[in-house]
């Protein structure tokens, strides 16, 4: 899967700018779905019909970034945020425009770094005037991180494995189950803007209207020094959601993922995250209400160009998912 996730998390695709990352899926997925289409909000919807339970799949394809708000007459450019940038993980990193613009963000001269908000930033992508600058980027330009794949062995190193390691996941549970008749009919959804909140997910369970929804995306940590206290931590399994600022998994949908975990002996651990949320947030209270759960990849340092995930549990998630979509769900929900 290695080279799949190097393709996905090296694609540009902020939230609202997802047309090259859903491009690549699309032509990855190709032959895996009875039926592949992509809905008004810009969601990639790949169906595997049947006429079991009806269950919607999903992870999102956008990252967090920054837009251009300003260029000033030296041509630095300010900037707002695109989902949850933090200022002081920015500072000094590197940014990269739809068009391969790249650009360095700094600051102004501050007294005390705390201090340090995005509307004391900039972005010098190296003009040297506002004119040279509009020759390379516009108003409303959106940028996302500018980083390379690193593989570490049993850990993967990148920016945007939130979420584009779930994408991989579900990417490869369609690789294996492809040859498979399967008792349910399945709805794997790649969700747009998610990062700015959840909106894609909303209209796909809306769409698909299941009877079941599965969001796979990225989890804290707390095996780190002094980090977070929570019970998840890298090379333990999947996690699976009781849950989050978005939503409590529904008791059927967990109890389920952990009867498959046990039977097909599948690393797991249960996983309570005190900040954040997933596409299950807005698929769970879709219509007249989903129940829903989450698989969750434990992930360290997320939402800065380094997050770093466990290669172990990404396989486990991989199989939790698939082994889920087998098992005959008609009548259960």
């Amino acid at each position: 899967m290695k080279e799949l996730i190097k393709k996905l998390v090296e694609t540009y695709g902020p939230s609202g700018s997802e047309d090259r990352i859903r491009d690549t899926i699309k032509r990855e997925i190709q032959g895996l779905a009875d039926e592949v289409k992509v809905d008004p909000l810009g969601n990639l919807i790949a169906t595997r019909k049947g006429d079991g339970a009806r269950i919607l799949v999903a992870a999102h394809m956008d990252e967090i970034g920054v837009v251009v708000t300003f260029i000033d007459e030296n041509g630095f450019l300010r900037f707002s945020n695109v989902g949850g940038v933090t200022p002081h993980v920015l500072l000094g990193e590197r940014v990269v425009f739809a068009n391969g613009t790249i650009g360095v963000c700094g600051a102004e001269k501050l007294d005390d770094i705390k201090d340090l908000k995005l509307n004391k930033m900039y972005i010098d992508i190296g003009a040297r005037d506002r004119k040279e600058a509009e020759g390379k980027v516009s108003i409303g330009d959106a940028a996302g991180y500018w980083r390379e794949f690193s593989d570490l062995g049993d850990r993967l190193v990148s920016k945007s494995m939130d979420d584009r390691i779930g994408c991989a996941v579900i990417i490869e549970a369609m690789r294996r189950v492809k040859n498979e008749r399967l008792p349910n009919e399945v709805c794997f959804a790649f969700t747009a803007q998610e990062e700015v909140g959840a909106r894609g997910a909303r209209t796909v369970a809306y769409g698909v209207s299941p009877d079941i929804g599965i969001a796979v995306d990225v989890t804290g940590t707390g095996d780190t020094p002094e980090g977070w206290k929570m019970a998840v931590k890298l090379g333990a399994g999947a996690a699976i959601k009781a849950m989050d600022r978005s939503l409590v998994a529904h008791p059927k949908v967990k109890e389920l993922l952990v009867e498959v975990a046990n039977r097909e002996d599948i690393p797991y651990q249960i996983e309570v995250l005190e900040y954040g949320g997933t596409d299950a947030g807005s698929i769970h209270t879709s219509k007249e209400g989903v129940p829903s759960g989450v698989i969750s990849i434990p992930a360290r340092y997320i939402h800065t160009p380094s997050e770093l995930v466990d290669y172990g549990d990404v396989e486990s998630c991989v199989r939790l998912l698939v082994e889920t979509i087998k098992t005959p769900l008609k009548g259960r929900f």
